[in-house]
């Protein structure tokens, strides 16, 4: 059984080793939940890395979004180059849902651009886990979301070798039914040509390699591994086994049992709709479902296949679908990234997605089967967990009810309902039914998915890992009143910008940012604004400029946050600290002062009249935390530095001296507004398939400009 290979040179160092220690112990006694409470800069991703080499099982890392999941992948696999490390995000470049505004009879069709690179990344993770042990998927939310049944998708796989005896229309039917499709001018991943008794077949999960086959009778003669492009043989092969072309895939003989159990289901509907009076929902109905079924009968896909999911698979109704989490051995480990944020976006996910399909159904343009294709809800999510580890400078309640707190560590539980200020020791009945919702109760309801059981745990849940390589403390925390709490930033500003640091100041609303940000101007000061309405890539240029020192300050609300390293920053000042709430609670405050965190002078100032619960907590946190770390340096002789981090590259197509002379020569129609168009949507791909996001929704929204006939600059 192949095993993980750790290659680094790095052994770990400050916290590292006994946070490794204490997870350990604690995933070999057994218990489901565990949490590395890690400061941001303290290298928790190497800390995970050595729990997947020395547990040596097949590991799951979630994480909330698609570029950290990226940094992680790339990460991960400089860790691990002789394993499996795969990526299994959604593939959508972009996806607009299938919809229904009844209020204004506005029906939204599904529209949607899928990424080649991910779908081939996505199909390769499934097969990583169907064929071998040593395999680190990291994943966004939507591993949650349905697919086939492993046994299905393992079921269909296709395995040649040299010398079986096989019909070549046998094997073309058989690819076919694996959903390849016959492409002999456009040879592109999952597709196949015929050459004669040569059949060259180029799986969808391969990158630039196909599969040549030749035939001599009926006798498989040789196989070959070829270059897609130049058609080169670079390997002989003694066998193969090909894997199903699409995520969705059904048996023949299930596709014939689930094509009636649909029809009958139409039927049914149909006639429901016909007896309520409401024909046009029925004839509706009717038509969209019967296009469907000819198609599937006839190709075996079709255009949202996912909505018959339930009857394909055959599950009952209201069962839970099959997803990624299925294709797991039973003892695999869940590493969850930045949980505090990770954990309630999987709770959210089957709420949304039930109430636009509740309108769907309700109007005839799906059948009622199609609720059944949605995410899993948590409860099913938490039972298809073996064990899980949290990972967060800031765990949410969900996670320090489910981890027992060690009584000799200090770790701030915020109120999960009145009275709950912090989780009592004796407790006999904890109960979670979602990440939002947590009961304390003195019985356990009628449904308990999880009980919090001190007496069965014996080794600590949860694990502190504060000390920084670099010896930073945090950020000092200094509360200042709201009076002239503008005029004291600026005077805070210029302090800084004079030492040629950088400042990050957070308000409440878009509109005061963006007035502050005018007002700072005002003054003689180089700042700009961050918000929800900029531009992804827009963003990502004015962080760049931050770090560049073209901007001293930047005004935001809540993008300061979760993810952002931006080692010049040396103070961080929070508007209106003590208007408690989403944007002003003990993560947020945590969270936004953090971003101080990398710098030697690194502050937190907080305009506030009242001492909120938050603010209170921030400062015991932060006071305890430094107090660790300057025993550790004082002990070690280390001295803090500020941390160094190369410029980031540019992300815009043209460097700023060549923008205009490229906008002039493109005015000058050297290139047509089409050949233009197609050469962006090429490099939009491009950009796509190396996984740049941000370049990829600067192109994307250029094309949009251009095809609007405005400007985006």
């Amino acid at each position: 059984m192949a095993s993980f290979e750790l290659n680094t040179a790095f052994k770990p160092s400050g916290d590292q080793e006994q946070a490794i220690a204490k997870l350990l112990k604690s995933l070999e006694a057994g218990n489901k939940h565990q949490a590395l409470l890690g400061v941001t800069g303290s290298g928790k991703t190497f800390t995970m890395a050595n729990l997947i080499a020395r547990m040596n099982r097949p590991t799951l890392v979630i994480s909330h979004n698609k570029t950290l999941a990226a940094q992680l992948h790339s990460e991960l696999k400089s860790f691990f180059p002789n394993n499996a490390v795969d990526y299994y995000v959604s593939y959508f470049d972009y996806y607009q849902p299938e919809a229904y505004i009844a209020s204004t009879d506005t029906y939204i069709e599904k529209d949607s651009a899928i990424n080649d690179e991910l779908d081939r990344l996505s199909l390769n993770a499934m097969n990583s886990l169907l064929t071998r042990r040593d395999v680190i998927v990291v994943a966004s939310v939507s591993c949650i979301y349905g697919l086939s049944t492993p046994e299905d998708y393992r079921n269909l796989t296709l395995a040649i070798c040299e010398g079986d005896i096989m019909d070549r229309d046998v094997f073309l039917k058989n690819l076919v039914e694996r959903l390849f499709e016959r492409q002999d001018f456009d040879f592109v991943r999952g597709s196949f040509r015929v050459r004669g008794e040569i059949v060259e077949v180029y799986p969808a999960y391969s990158e630039g390699e196909a599969i040549r086959v030749e035939f001599f009778g009926d006798e498989i003669e040789r196989i070959s591994l070829i270059d897609a492009m130049s058609g080169r043989v670079r390997e002989r092969l003694r066998n193969y086994t090909f894997f199903p072309a699409k995520q969705y895939v059904a048996a023949p003989e299930k596709r014939a049992v689930a094509l009636r159990a649909i029809r009958d289901e139409l039927a049914e509907r149909v006639a429901w709709f016909e007896k309520q009076g409401r024909l046009l929902e029925a004839q509706r109905l009717k038509m969209r479902t019967e296009y469907d079924l000819e198609l599937i009968s006839e190709l075996g896909f079709c255009k949202g296949i996912e909505n018959y999911s339930r009857h394909l698979s055959g599950r009952l109704p209201g069962s839970a679908p099959s997803t990624l989490l299925d294709f797991f051995p039973k003892d695999s480990l869940t590493l969850i990234d930045e949980s505090h944020a990770a954990v309630p976006q999987i709770g959210g996910m089957y709420e949304g997605d039930r109430s636009r399909k509740n309108i769907l159904v309700e109007h005839g343009f799906r059948l009622p089967s199609a609720l059944d294709n949605r995410p899993l809800k948590f409860h099913e999510f938490m039972e298809r967990q073996n064990q899980i580890v949290y990972a967060s400078a800031t765990p949410g309640p969900f996670e320090l009810i489910n981890c027992r707190v060690d009584n000799k560590t200090f770790i701030p539980v915020r109120r999960a309902g009145r009275g709950a200020d912090k989780v009592p020791e004796d407790f006999k009945g904890i109960v979670f039914h979602s990440p939002k919702e947590i009961r304390v109760s003195p019985s356990p309801s009628s449904e308990p998915i999880e009980k919090f059981d001190p007496t069965k745990r014996r080794t600590p849940l949860i694990v502190e890992q504060i000390i920084r390589p670099t010896g930073l403390l945090e950020p000092i925390i200094t509360i200042r009143p709201l009076k002239n709490q503008i005029d004291e930033t600026i005077a805070l500003c210029n302090e800084r910008v004079a030492k040629h640091e950088r400042v990050l100041v957070t308000t409440l609303t878009k509109r005061t940012a963006e007035d502050l940000t005018e007002y700072l101007k005002g003054v003689g000061l180089r700042v700009s604004y961050i918000h929800a309405d900029v531009d992804a890539i827009q963003r990502v240029e004015i962080l760049r400029a931050l770090r560049a020192q073209k901007i001293d300050v930047l005004v935001g609300i809540n993008l300061l946050r979760e993810g952002l390293d931006l080692p010049e920053v040396s103070l961080v000042c929070i508007l209106d600290a003590d208007k408690e709430g989403f944007l002003r609670n003990e993560t947020s405050l945590v969270q936004t002062a953090g971003r101080a965190a990398r710098h030697v002078h690194g502050e937190c100032v907080l305009f506030a009249d009242v001492m909120t619960d938050s603010i209170q907590r921030l400062i015991e946190l932060t006071n305890y935390r430094r107090s660790i770390q300057q025993q550790y340096n004082e002990k070690h002789g280390i001295t803090p530095m500020t941390v160094s981090r190369s410029e980031q590259g540019r992300l815009r197509l043209y460097d700023d001296e060549d923008e205009n002379v490229s906008r002039m020569a493109e005015s000058d129609a050297d290139e047509g507004l089409s050949e233009r168009i197609a050469r962006l949507e090429v490099e939009m791909k491009e950009a796509s398939s190396h996984l740049e996001f941000e370049r990829a929704a600067m192109i994307r929204d250029e094309i949009k400009a251009l095809k609007e006939g405005k400007s985006l600059y």
